[in-house]
């Protein structure tokens, strides 16, 4: 696998570092380098997130996301900060958050987890994993779904069924 850079952002509580977490634990199963920073704003709850997520086939030289292959704009405030760094890359973002700015070399792919959590979930807290679940669909054939989900499951032992069904509808998302 090439050096494949992700981008995940939103606001504190909704599970950003979660899922770069469960990502990279994912592509350790599937033998990969990763690496992950993140950062965040002083506030508690409700601050800016962001983690950045490398993985590669082999060693890994920066742990730095400077041109996103993948960005999963979770809120607006992160879309407008950091949307501009895909260059020829994919935008997998909420609508209910965001309107995109079309861009040259940028796919745009919309994404409603918050409203599909709620409606098939009953709670906005799985958002994060139907981005994960989306983010899986994308990256097949590098990380099998099979590394997710047992990612997922050693990640957050609790909730095991509604995270892996949050998992499947972002999978499938589209298809």
């Amino acid at each position: 696998m090439n050096r494949t850079e992700i981008l995940v952002s939103g606001f504190g509580g909704q599970g950003v570092v979660l899922l770069g977490q469960i990502l990279s634990t994912a592509a350790v199963y599937e033998e990969l380098f990763t690496t992950m920073l993140i950062s965040h704003g002083t506030e508690t709850r409700g601050g800016y997130v962001r983690s950045q997520i490398v993985l590669s086939g082999s060693p890994i030289d920066s742990p730095v996301v400077e041109t996103p292959d993948y960005f999963c704009a979770m809120s607006k405030s992160a879309y407008t900060k950091f949307g501009s760094l895909v260059q020829h890359g994919t935008i997998i973002f909420d609508p209910g958050y965001i309107e995109p700015i079309q861009g040259a070399g940028v796919q745009h792919s919309p994404l409603p987890a918050r409203n599909i959590a709620v409606k098939e979930l009953g709670r906005e807290i799985f958002a994060n994993i139907i981005f994960l679940g989306r983010l899986g669909q994308q990256l097949q054939g590098a990380i099998s779904k099979e590394n997710f989900l047992k990612a997922l499951a050693a990640r957050i032992p609790k909730l095991i069924e509604q995270n892996s069904r949050a998992f499947e509808l972002g999978y499938t998302f589209g298809i």
